[in-house]
């Protein structure tokens, strides 16, 4: 042996030993290794993914000796692979949580068809038309599996589901993907057109009497068996895993409930079955009790699905003490008795029983009939919102912007209200002493908020507010809003008979709207609005600057806001926002957009989603000038925020044209070509003209090292980009009777106009696609003079100087 070979083998053997994993092959070489293997702690491979190389193994198609691709051979050999993915799967005792969790919808598909095959189901035969009495308890058993996993696959379809981030293309794996993509979209097809027989099968099922059997790892091998050697045992009511009447009900009303639930979105009248079978589910596991081995409901799951019963289906008990809160605020909203509802909300602050998210929720619903012209709602709001915030307050969380906003020009009846629901929700001798530290400390800062003194009075004056501070408190707090200074101090008072006189509505009116344009605080703004709108109800204020400029396609959609106040207060948020962005002001862009969108989440999607595009904008160019300039790449969100915005296809949003064009030139300077040229949708190829450039620039930035002549997307690059440089020649003739000719710079023959295509480039900053598009330019100075006079002469002080000039050439020529 070498020194080398030597060194080699020392360094080997210096390592620790991994075991090998086992390969699916071994299984079939040697029969009782898989009882071996699943006998580990941890087997690696594990079950779920043995299943899968089982089954993708024995799926395999084959070549014949004329190269055409046939069917998977029926051979002994994909026979003993399908067995023994049976066979893992009845070690797991067949629970369709663990497999549907690890499995694919084609490969438990598959899965469950061998199990309707070996249990002697007979092919093509509609399940409803089996009698499952008179079946063998393996077989009905089969059936019932399949029809439960068929009705649970098409509920969990309709959930929404987050899209796992791609990691680096590879074209072989997205056809993969996309043909499992395909394959899952028909078998779900084909679910949901047999749901109704599957809903069939498993009513019946609650009508049988007797146990079921499922099929073990001995039971499937002895099927396996030659027909001569079988001793009738597979035959027997008693071969297989005993599950009893109760655990196999108790699975089936769990399902079917969830498939009616699902139902009940188009048919109303179907939550009642849901209703039925969700309570039903409850006694059959009160029955069973902890000792099921093969019953596994999610109880926590199952509890939100009756609290959702019953607030969609009431019970036909009209005593309201057996409802539930959800179902008191339920019914109180839909028969427009809200004050019942506040009434629910302050007991609720002492049991702490609806979530706080089902409290928004409420409110949210409440500010949106108010927005569609309820001014009755005005004061319902104002306590429903006092209610949620005094339990967030006792809950550790900080007061919300909606009590800060209604809360600005209090009065009497508010204060009270407001001291009546704290008194309500505190039982002074019962709580905590963080919970009335929390009480206190609000309290206090409520009385810090206020500026008339009367109102502080009625504060601190009160008994809970008395019991809850100490005396020296008290009287430091009272002290110190008597001597506080006045909100406002223009100027010291040199003659004060003069400046006693008070100044006219139209000074204090001509003073805050010098604030209101001056002010970038979003805070400062709304109240500011709240108080020139409390002096006059007929002006418009979004008009006091003619510096505010809001985009014609948002414009429309914000002076169609009924109500004044949010009218201007949106219009004026996000004008100042967009002159910030505009000037490189991004920290007060930010926080104008932001304070914008919480405002317009409460009444318009529409709205919404322009905030949210705006917000990827504005965060584009605070990358491109902030970290983008160091060359540090941004990070995957806002990658992933730029693809969603290019593939969004919500109908109705108003679209700027300069979010595209930046998103699409965000994607080339920080090369996510692939994503371009691979990934991007068909759909906006044709609806986008800015990512059918960017895909060409991409393409061709990929096609370079390659030779000229397999440069085909660079081809068409140019001719996308000549059609968009050229000139339509129009003929006029003259005072003098001569035809003189007239060359139209704007052009409709293109993706795009060229002035787009001119402010699209002055955006990018890539050195490969500036010399690509600078070689167009060169190229069609050259080539087509009569097509362009100006545009290098116009472009060229933009380009970088890490270009060098000798890469200035056609690189291009066909």
């Amino acid at each position: 042996m070498s020194a080398e070979a030597a060194d080699r083998e020392a360094a080997t053997s210096s390592r620790p030993c991994t075991p090998p994993q086992t390969c699916w092959f071994e299984f079939l070489l040697e029969e009782s290794l898989l009882e071996k293997h699943l006998r580990k702690a941890c087997p690696d491979p594990a079950p779920v993914e043995l299943i899968v190389q089982f089954l993708e193994q024995a799926s395999k198609p084959s070549v014949n000796e004329q190269n055409q691709v046939q069917p998977p051979p029926d051979n002994k050999r994909n026979r003993i692979l399908k067995l023994l993915a049976l066979k893992v799967a009845a070690h797991l005792k067949w629970d369709l949580d663990i497999l549907e969790k690890s499995l694919s919808v084609p490969v438990l598909n598959m899965l469950l068809n061998e199990l309707l095959c070996i249990s002697k189901v007979p092919a093509g035969t509609r399940h409803v038309d089996m009698d499952l009495a008179a079946l063998p308890p393996t077989t009905a058993m089969a059936i019932l599996l399949y029809n439960r996993w068929a009705i649970r696959t098409i509920v969990q379809s309709s959930f929404p589901v987050k899209q796992a981030k791609p990691g680096p293309p590879q074209l072989n794996v997205m056809n993969q993907m996309q043909q499992e993509k395909e394959l899952t979209e028909n078998i779900l097809k084909v679910l949901k057109e047999q749901a109704a027989d599957s809903i069939l099968v498993l009513e019946a099922a609650l009508k049988l009497n007797k146990d079921l059997y499922v099929h073990t790892m001995r039971t499937l091998d002895l099927l396996a068996m030659e027909p001569g050697m079988v001793n009738g045992e597979t035959d027997s009511s008693t071969a297989g895993l005993k599950i009893k009447t109760e655990e196999m009900q108790c699975q089936v009303c769990y399902d079917l409930g969830a498939v009616y639930f699902q139902q009940g979105s188009t048919n109303s009248a179907v939550y009642e079955n849901a209703r039925e079978k969700f309570f039903r589910t409850k006694e059959l596991i009160a029955e069973i009790g902890s000792l099921s081995l093969h019953c596994t409901i999610d109880e926590k799951r199952l509890a939100g699905y009756c609290q959702a019963c019953d607030v969609l289906v009431p019970s036909s008990d009209n005593n309201s003490q057996q409802l539930t809160p959800y179902s008191q605020v339920h019914i109180c909203l839909r028969s427009g008795n809200y004050q019942e509802v506040v009434q629910i909300f302050i007991e609720d602050n002492l049991t702490f029983t609806l979530p706080a998210q089902f409290r928004q929720s409420v409110l949210r619903e409440l500010f949106q009939k108010a927005q569609q012209g309820n001014e009755a709602l005005d004061e319902v709001c104002f306590k429903v919102c006092v209610c949620n915030t005094v339990h967030d307050i006792l809950e550790g969380r900080t007061v919300s912007v909606q009590f800060n906003q209604l809360f600005l020009r209090p009065n009497k009846e508010k204060i009270d209200f407001l001291l009546e629901v704290c008194s309500r929700s505190v039982n002074v001798e019962k709580a905590s002493d963080s919970l009335k530290g929390n009480m206190a400390a609000f309290l206090k800062n409520v009385c810090l908020g206020l500026e008339d003194l009367q109102y502080v009075f009625m504060i601190s004056s009160h008994e809970l507010f008395i019991t809850l501070l100490k005396d020296e408190e008290r009287k430091l707090l009272v002290d110190q809003m008597r001597k506080r200074a006045p909100r406002v101090n223009l100027c010291i008072k040199p003659v004060t008979s003069f400046y006693d006189i008070p100044a006219s509505a139209s000074v204090n009116i001509g003073q805050l709207e010098h604030q209101l344009i001056l002010s970038v605080d979003p805070w400062r703004i709304r109240q500011i609005l709240i108080e020139l709108h409390g002096m006059t109800s007929d002006r418009q204020f979004w008009t006091v600057s003619n510096k505010w400029e809001v985009p014609s396609v948002y414009s429309g959609v914000i002076l169609g806001i009924k109500d004044n106040l949010t009218r201007d207060l949106v219009y004026i948020l996000m004008a100042k926002g967009l002159h910030c962005s505009n000037v490189k002001d991004f920290p007060h862009a930010k926080q104008l957009f932001a304070a914008c969108l919480e405002l317009v989440t409460e009444f318009s999607p529409k709205l919404r989603q322009v905030m949210l595009n705006e917000m990827l904008l504005l965060d584009i160019h605070t990358h491109e000038a902030g970290m983008g300039q160091s060359g540090e790449r941004p990070p995957s969100d806002l990658i992933s925020r730029v693809r969603g915005y290019l593939e969004m296809r919500l109908p109705d949003i108003p679209l700027r044209q300069v979010v595209a064009e930046e998103c699409v030139a965000f994607m080339l300077n920080w090369r996510e070509n692939e994503y371009l040229t691979l990934q991007v949708p068909a759909f906006l190829l044709q609806s986008n003209p800015y990512v059918k450039l960017g895909q060409l620039l991409a393409a061709t930035c990929k096609e370079l090292p390659g030779p000229k002549e397999s440069r085909r997307t660079a081809k068409d690059l140019w001719e996308v980009v000549v059609q968009i440089c050229s000139v339509s020649n129009q003929h006029k003739r003259g005072n003098d009777g001569r035809v003189s000719l007239i060359k139209q710079r704007e052009s409709t023959l293109g993706i795009m106009y060229r002035s787009e295509l001119l402010s699209f480039i002055k955006k990018l900053r890539e050195p490969l696609v500036l010399t690509i598009i600078l070689s167009l330019f060169v190229k069609l100075h050259n080539v087509r003079e009569d097509i362009v006079n100006d545009i290098t002469a116009e472009h060229i002080s933009i380009w970088p100087s890490s270009i060098p000039k000798k890469q200035l050439w056609l690189i291009l020529e066909p």
